[in-house]
């Protein structure tokens, strides 16, 4: 069994219950609350430029120049399309690139990039595959499964497809294949990756919680 199958095996229940959170499913229907879907634009805005830098980090780990090029390239595409199409969710909305920049990160996003960042900085590169895996593989699962549960089109339909789209696959699939290679030449490693990649996917699933009820510090 691949390393990337025996980390998703692990975490099959956080999966499941990602899938089945009501953020994805009345995403999926075209019935989430807008405020919500604000909330989730905005804090993942801010959640893309930390997960940059943990590819960026990474980058300067590498030890063979393929490696580097992929990471900081994947680092570059974060800041360069996904956060330019965040931008674009957001005017949809009424938010400027001015508010995106200055929100404040709720406890969960919060918790979630500072534990993302003290694996990159604290953490071998196995250890940082590990935690950057359930974002890229997760988003893919998640909107494969809103894919099969949408009826119609709706104002939703472009994350779906943002998601679902052959570019995203191609990266899941790259990035499928370096914690392949990082699980393969590090087996000593093995159950430090399969801790960091559950706790990196427990916080994806506290995301969508994050941004269904619109949580701030409350102050």
């Amino acid at each position: 069994m691949s390393g990337s199958q025996r980390l998703l095996d692990v975490g099959a229940a956080i999966w499941a219950a990602q899938k089945s959170h009501p953020f994805v499913t009345e995403l999926a229907a075209g019935t989430l609350d807008e405020a919500a879907f604000e909330h989730w634009v905005r804090q993942d805005y801010r959640y893309l430029q930390d997960y940059a830098r943990l590819f960026a980090v990474a980058g300067t780990k590498a030890r063979d120049e393929e490696t580097m090029t992929d990471l900081l390239g994947v680092a570059h595409s974060v800041l360069d399309t996904e956060m330019d199409l965040h931008r674009s969710f957001a005017a949809d909305y009424g938010i400027s690139r001015g508010e995106l920049e200055a929100t404040e990160k709720a406890p969960t996003c919060v918790a979630y990039t500072n534990f993302l960042l003290r694996t990159a900085y604290e953490g071998s590169l196995a250890e940082i595959a590990a935690a950057l895996y359930p974002c890229m593989q997760g988003y893919l699962d998640v909107a494969d499964h809103m894919a099969e549960l949408a009826d119609e089109e709706h104002r939703y339909t472009p994350f779906i497809e943002l998601y679902t789209s052959d570019e995203f696959r191609a990266e899941v699939d790259w990035c499928r294949g370096f914690v392949d290679d990082c699980w393969d030449a590090s087996p000593g490693q093995q159950e430090a990756m399969e801790a960091v990649f559950l706790t990196s996917a427990k916080l994806e699933y506290r995301f969508w919680e994050m941004a269904y009820t619109e949580e701030g510090w409350g102050l």
